[in-house]
């Protein structure tokens, strides 16, 4: 599949601010399962400086440097990108027992160091007796450990409820394991808390979600948004990602931007104003398949 991707996001604010430092995520990684063909970054006003470099965990990094007096900005990505086919369930049914994974994660060495900055908790992905209890009702003994990250997101998507209004940004994780709704990337968290509490290797993916009209209905400009899901390490397959939102293994209809330990390692855009007063944010993403697009 190949798509075209418009991300825009607006800042409003009720006094000028006079100067404005931002870092963003907005270009799509280069993976085995995903090309990116072409990427633009649009900011207005003009800013003064601007670099791009790789951070830690290996995503690009736009840096902008805004030093003219505004009352917006507007930043707008651009990208094509072309997502290949990844393996199905059944190609992944050969993979250990979800203890054997544990007890090599202990093991001290380089032969898994790529999931060592995936294991600890976070700010944000708290570990505790009780996700380890929720993560143990589908990590039951030598259970295989894709079959059970598997169930594990199944059983996110039947028990807790999709609700906007529920959470924001700095809910803590027992809130949403208590109140059992939330969104995208509290449920992202959810998961990555579950299996880090058991000693399992568990990142943060974002990136957007192609989603489907209703038949018969025509794609709407700007119906779909970023989205949050995860990926499993296991030392037979390499990283997997699953996406307890939607109840399903990813495939072509995920397009990853960015990975790392939680949310505020790939937020999209995040930075310091000098001035603007009260902030007024409104964003819009446009996902189509390029056979669609208007190029």
């Amino acid at each position: 599949m190949r798509y075209q991707v418009e991300h825009q996001t607006v800042y409003r604010y009720d006094v000028p601010v006079l100067q404005s430092q931002q870092l963003l995520h907005m270009m799509p990684r280069q993976t085995d399962f995903q090309h990116c063909e072409s990427y633009t970054l649009v900011c207005v006003p003009t800013p003064a400086e601007q670099s791009r470099r790789l951070d830690f965990f290996g995503n690009h990094n736009d840096y902008v440097t805004l030093l003219v007096p505004h009352q917006s900005l507007q930043v707008t990505s651009r990208f094509q990108v072309s997502v290949l086919p990844r393996p199905r369930l059944s190609a992944l049914s050969q993979s250990p027992a979800w203890e054997s994974v544990q007890a090599a994660l202990q093991l001290q060495g380089t032969q898994h160091l790529a999931a060592a900055p995936y294991i600890a908790a976070t700010t944000k992905v708290t570990c505790s007796e009780a996700l380890a209890s929720f993560a143990r009702l589908c990590f039951t003994p030598q259970r295989p450990l894709i079959e059970a990250a598997m169930a594990l997101t199944q059983h996110i998507y039947r028990e807790f409820e999709f609700d906007p209004q529920a959470t924001d940004i700095s809910t803590p994780l027992e809130e949403v394991l208590k109140g059992r709704r939330g969104v995208c990337q509290d449920f992202a968290h959810l998961m990555i808390g579950a299996m880090r509490s058991v000693g399992l290797a568990c990142r943060y993916v974002s990136g957007y979600i192609l989603t489907h009209p209703p038949a018969g209905q025509p794609r709407l400009v700007g119906a779909d948004a970023s989205h949050a899901w995860v990926s499993v390490y296991c030392p037979v397959h390499g990283w997997i990602d699953f996406d307890p939102t939607n109840n399903c293994l990813v495939q072509q209809d995920h397009i990853t931007v960015a990975w790392g330990r939680d949310f505020s390692d790939v937020s999209p855009m995040r930075g310091v104003v000098l001035g603007g007063g009260q902030q007024h944010l409104s964003v819009k993403v446009t996902v189509t398949p390029l056979e669609y697009a208007t190029l």
